[in-house]
């Protein structure tokens, strides 16, 4: 099969050769298995990722100058810098990791809010996007393409703790930004459809390791009706396109709502934190996964063998032949993991031939 081909059949639940597996690596832990392997990892192992790209800015396009939001802090200094939506990132060498600085964390009026200059995708151009579809297509690769943020992005801005008090205390502050980010997304969406891409990648970090972050009505109330307005549009175009969407943690309470607006491939289903087996017996041939293979126990505390044996068992219990399972780390890898229990990741995912 091609990995279009490969793809295709795993999202719709069919026949695959064998399945979809990749993994992603911090920079410390990619250049440990470039030195393992004698070869970057991805070409190395011929990962199933996709090919796509987002939408980009006109010729002159400059971003908004947000270091007034940063007056303690200097650019480029002391590990500090400052991203495209204008939170500021303190690098104190802990590998991706980084302390956010939030632009909006002082905000005392609503008016503070409404003047903030979030960047409108309005005037992006899809041309990069679309030649990444053709392009993926003419290789026999599938097209995906994330489209964004929405909670993340709002407090990512606003504030982790000053974001939550706004969503019960003043829900318009905290809605103002959820729809600035939204609009963005649903424009990204609409363009993906068009091109005529398989898949756009959302998701929102939404729970712990035990529960949601908010109770899961509020999820509902908010977050829910703006994913589902970003699902529909895109659909509206091409209402065969797969919508994957990316939570760490224990999501089990809003799993029939994922489904409900349209939710086809869920991401990472962490197994220290639910039961993949036991939400394919829930939810059926409704949600497929992408993840299952965990980053917090068999990639960094197991064996060659015991990987072996957590590929073999989840893909059986998964019945992975008819489709419904990409096997991939539950999140980036980290230096911590053994190379060799990656090359036995792999190697047992191949070792699952079904055709």
């Amino acid at each position: 099969m091609t990995k279009r081909e490969r793809f295709l059949a795993f999202a719709n639940f069919e026949q695959v050769d064998r399945p979809p597996r990749y993994a992603g690596y911090v920079p410390a832990m990619r250049e440990k298995m470039t030195d393992y392997l004698g070869a970057d990892p991805d070409a190395y192992f011929d990962m199933d990722i996709g090919g796509g790209a987002g939408l980009t800015p006109p010729e002159g396009f400059q971003f908004p100058d947000y270091s007034a939001y940063h007056p303690e802090y200097k650019d480029g200094r002391d590990g500090f810098s400052i991203d495209e939506n204008g939170c500021g990132h303190i690098n104190h060498g802990f590998y991706h990791f980084t302390e956010y600085v939030s632009p909006l964390r002082n905000a005392a009026s609503l008016a503070e809010i409404e003047a903030y200059p979030v960047v409108d995708n309005t005037s992006f151009s899809d041309e990069a996007m679309r030649d990444a579809c053709i392009a993926a297509h003419d290789s026999g690769d599938f097209a995906q393409v994330f489209v964004g943020h929405i909670y993340e992005n709002a407090w990512q801005v606003r504030g982790y703790e000053p974001f939550l008090t706004d969503l019960l205390t003043r829900r318009d502050w905290a809605e103002l930004l959820l729809d600035r980010f939204c609009a963005n997304n649903l424009r990204a969406a609409e363009a993906a459809a068009r091109a005529g891409y398989d898949c756009i990648r959302t998701g929102d970090d939404v729970a712990n390791q035990n529960a949601m972050m908010f109770h899961p009505d509020l999820w509902r109330e908010v977050m829910k009706p703006r994913w589902a307005k970003v699902i529909a549009a895109a659909r509206a175009i091409k209402p065969d396109i797969h919508v994957w969407y990316h939570s760490d943690g224990n999501i089990t309470a809003i799993l029939d709502d994922l489904v409900e607006i349209g939710i086809t491939i869920l991401n990472p289903v962490q197994p220290e934190c639910m039961d993949p087996v036991a939400i394919r017996k829930r939810l059926g041939n409704r949600l497929a996964f992408d993840g299952c293979i965990g980053t917090q126990t068999t990639f960094p505390f197991g064996t060659p063998d015991s990987m072996r044996r957590t590929v073999h068992d989840i893909a059986n219990a998964l019945d992975a032949a008819h489709g419904g399972l990409t096997l991939s780390p539950t999140h980036v890898l980290e230096p911590e993991v053994p190379p060799e229990n990656v090359a036995a990741f792999f190697e047992s995912c191949d070792a699952l031939s079904f055709a």
